[in-house]
């Protein structure tokens, strides 16, 4: 049993003073501290209950720290206080996985209640119940971005399947993360300090993938000047990911067989076997039942491969991730580029969260990169978007049976001009209005900043 520690990260140092004299008051511990990055170690190295959230170089930057702190440790209670309160502060607090929220000057006696809330529950615990249990995070989180319940299960797969030494099959849409996927296993697991070694199946030429896999002897063929070391040996006593394994011939899947059944390799031109210390991620694509089934991948290295098997969702099924991704990419490719961009207008985010994505992660982060290329200003407006891709983001609205759909998509394709939209819809003014009320649409103003 643990009395609750609470961590304060506020720059103000008389507000931190006033919150660690209110905790201790309160029978709770307290760390403090002014920055994000000593924030981040301190959740990541010490046993935190609760993290108040103050002010720090500006409200976007407490909102940055929340959602940090969210992809390390998605249950951790988190309480903003807000120095210049807003309603579109409050509201992108509640969507970055605000507990509670406050403004300044703080009730205490309200606040003393959230805390209980936040600590024990409704029922309102003693603290003597607090369980002392160390931080359950993985180990290089920061780039497997995602807060729906989906991405949170796959992080808790991820521990566990890095503590065996099964092979394990990642499946999912091209885009998804399944090399990420991959590497995270690799570095939480009991080889992280082995290589990693990866082998695009599609990217080697079947002639040259024997080879490349296994090595060849001095003299084993023409222009075999000197012995080379396959992959597979070179990631001795690490791990092998074989991305997009379903694009494998059936030749070289017999050869991957035998490799997980004896542990043992043999060199193009060579004469013994060379044992191998090897843990196997696959990866794939395709559907690799319905390819057993038509004869075109072998059902026993289907099963030696599938032990542990992890699915990818594509972007369409887990839109609440949308915002948070798009406030990731955008802070790393400014980042890399030297640019200073603030977020998006509200018509652009309302383009990125109704498209489907069918490149996934990988399709936002092209586009994104061309954008911010491209633009001038601190604000990506929809006019700075690709001219095909807004195209196509119109299109599949037009041809939605969603009514609210379409009306945005005539809308935005005619620049909210109102008469042409109704025009376009056949309707009159007065139904295209009608219409708006109802499913409660309304113009953007292009100074909308980004959610969070």
């Amino acid at each position: 049993m643990k009395t609750p520690t609470i961590l304060i990260v506020e720059r103000n140092d008389t507000l931190r003073e006033e919150l660690k004299r209110f905790l201790l008051q309160q029978g709770y511990n307290s760390i403090e501290s002014s920055n994000k990055t000593e924030a981040l170690k301190i959740i990541q190295c010490s046993v935190i209950h609760l993290v108040i959230v103050g002010l720090l170089d500006s409200g976007r930057d407490s909102l940055q720290v929340v959602q940090e702190i969210r992809r390390w440790n998605s249950v951790i209670p988190l309480i903003l206080i807000a120095h210049d309160s807003t309603e579109e502060l409050a509201i992108a607090a509640l969507k970055v996985g605000i507990s509670d929220y406050f403004k300044q000057p703080v009730s205490f006696e309200e606040f003393a209640a959230s805390l209980r809330r936040c600590l024990f529950g409704a029922s309102f615990h003693t603290s003597s119940e607090i369980q002392e249990t160390p931080c359950q995070g993985l180990f290089d989180t920061e780039k497997f971005i995602g807060d729906c319940l989906p991405m949170k299960e796959i992080r808790t797969c991820i521990g566990k399947v890095a503590q065996t030494d099964s092979n394990v099959l990642i499946t999912g849409e091209t885009g998804t993360g399944k090399e990420l996927t991959a590497e995270l296993i690799h570095k939480n697991s009991s080889r992280n300090k082995n290589p990693f070694v990866c082998i695009n199946c599609t990217a080697i030429p079947d002639s040259l993938l024997e080879s490349e896999l296994f090595g060849y002897e001095r003299g084993a063929f023409t222009g075999a000047d000197t012995l080379k070391e396959g992959k597979l040996k070179q990631s001795e006593g690490g791990t092998v990911f074989l991305d997009e394994i379903g694009d494998m011939s059936l030749y070289h899947q017999a050869k991957i067989l035998r490799v997980i059944e004896s542990k043992e390799i043999q060199r193009l031109g060579g004469k013994g076997n060379i044992s191998l210390d090897i843990r196997i991620v696959a990866a794939t694509n395709k559907n690799l039942e319905e390819m057993v089934s038509e004869g075109t991948f072998r059902k026993d290295l289907y099963y030696r491969l599938n032990v542990a098997n992890i699915h990818l969702p594509p972007l369409r099924q887990r839109r609440e991730d949308i915002a948070v991704l798009l406030d990731h990419y955008v802070l790393e490719i400014s980042r890399r580029f030297g640019r200073d961009i603030k977020g998006f207008s509200g018509d652009t985010l309302e383009f990125f969260h109704t498209y489907d994505w069918p490149g996934n992660i990988r399709e936002m982060k092209n586009l994104l990169e061309a954008v911010i290329i491209s633009t001038h200003s601190q604000w990506i407006l929809l006019h700075d978007l690709p001219e095909t891709f807004r195209h196509r983001v119109i299109d599949a609205r037009m041809h939605s049976e969603d009514e609210k759909d379409r009306l945005l998509a005539v809308l935005l394709s005619t620049n909210w001009n109102k008469a042409k939209a109704a025009r376009k819809l056949n309707w009159s003014r007065m139904t295209l209005y009608r219409k708006m009320e109802r499913y409660q649409i309304s113009q953007p103003k292009s100074s909308m900043v980004t959610c969070p």
